[in-house]
């Protein structure tokens, strides 16, 4: 289970849908967070390599 801003994110659901669980970010900006960065929405969270899930703490943690 990776862990990003602080919540435990399912490693089951597509990063589109899982980044939704972190409080203030919803499926727009989801997909924009996935863009800025380069991974694909309809990937799982299983699927991402420890690099791209840092990508994703490093960017949501600009964001805040």
């Amino acid at each position: 289970m990776a862990r990003i801003a602080g919540v435990n994110i399912p490693n089951h659901q597509h990063v589109g849908i899982a980044l939704t669980a972190i409080y203030g970010i919803g499926r727009s900006s989801s997909k924009n967070i996935c863009k800025s960065v380069g991974i694909e929405t309809d990937k799982k969270i299983k699927d991402l390599s420890e690099e791209q899930i840092d990508q994703l703490r490093d960017h949501i943690a600009r964001l805040r």
